[in-house]
């Protein structure tokens, strides 16, 4: 139970971050290669490829991370719970 809920805590957080550093990416992207803003192309551009694959990376590296941290620290706790 314990890994289940990190993991959906760990699939939002990781989601927001991966947006974020997406978005932030695409602009980098826009800057570096002078890409056009005919229309709105540069925007699209961010909000169509590079958010969606940052969201999409970052919620699977959260699943993954808070998973593996949270199965670990089941693994070290004594059997009967112990505290």
């Amino acid at each position: 139970m314990k890994i289940g809920l990190a993991g959906c805590f760990g699939l939002i957080l990781g989601a927001i971050a991966g947006g974020v550093i997406g978005v932030g990416l695409g602009f980098v992207w826009i800057e570096i290669f002078h890409t056009t803003s005919f229309e709105g192309y540069s925007g699209m551009l961010v909000f169509y490829t590079f958010m969606p694959i940052g969201i999409i990376v970052g919620a699977l590296i959260g699943v993954v991370g808070l998973g593996v941290v949270a199965s670990r620290d089941a693994a070290n706790t004594p059997p009967g719970g112990g505290s």
